[in-house]
């Protein structure tokens, strides 16, 4: 895998954007992959993809991002965030000029991606941050094989039992609550990826109960 040692330009990363703005660096990836398409329209090239070290030993991504590229993203942070950024800029020139290193982290901390498949690796790390950020409010959630369980109920039998009772029904390949259950706090979406015959990575949801949607379930199955 191909390291940077030492860098010809100063160059920025995305998780110096999140520690300088106080955002979470899982929203500043977000930020730069939504803004990406715009910024390769126009100059034909994409953003440097790369990865760090945390402090469990892991290998993630980040991004890394010349000066330019940096105050692109910037347009989408507020003024205070901004300013922060421009400091540190000038920070890096000024540190180039001097001949310090342009960037901060040991040279390990911080690797360019050299093939395709280290790219799709990294691609799936991402996707999972990003279901995670997606199924926060489901974290807790039971689903209906954990419902049904103590009742001798496989998740499907369950599921005909509820649609049977109207409190659930069959939309577009999935459950959904009937509109009278909708907006009474019982269930939540819990998304996963998966990937089609045709060989493309999809995204499709799975209705799972809150506590307040278990309990609701139990007493009417008592």
């Amino acid at each position: 895998m191909k390291e940077t040692s030492v860098l010809t330009q100063p160059m920025m990363t995305s998780l110096e954007i999140a520690e300088l703005t106080g955002k979470m660096h899982r929203h500043v990836m977000r930020s730069i992959r939504n803004m990406e398409p715009g910024w390769q329209k126009v100059t034909e090239s994409k953003f440097g993809l790369s990865t760090y070290i945390d402090a469990s030993g892991r290998t993630l991504p980040c991004y890394l991002l010349t000066k330019m590229e940096c105050l692109y993203v910037a347009t989408k942070f507020n003024d205070e965030a901004r300013a922060r950024l421009v400091l540190r800029w000038a920070e890096l020139e000024r540190d180039q000029l001097m001949g310090q290193p342009p960037v901060r982290q040991k040279p390990k901390e911080i690797r360019l991606l050299a093939c395709d498949e280290e790219v799709l690796d990294e691609a799936d790390v991402i996707i999972g941050d990003e279901l995670d950020e997606l199924n926060a409010a489901s974290d807790h959630c039971y689903t209906p094989s954990d419902i049904g369980r103590p009742f001798g109920l496989e998740g499907r039998d369950l599921n005909s039992f509820l649609a049977d009772k109207g409190i659930i029904r069959w939309v577009k390949g999935q459950w959904r609550p009937t509109r009278k259950y909708l907006h009474q706090g019982l269930t939540e979406n819990r998304s996963f990826y998966y990937h089609g015959r045709d060989g493309h990575r999809k995204l499709q949801s799975r209705l799972v109960w809150t506590a307040k949607g278990r309990d609701f379930i139990i007493d009417l199955i008592g």
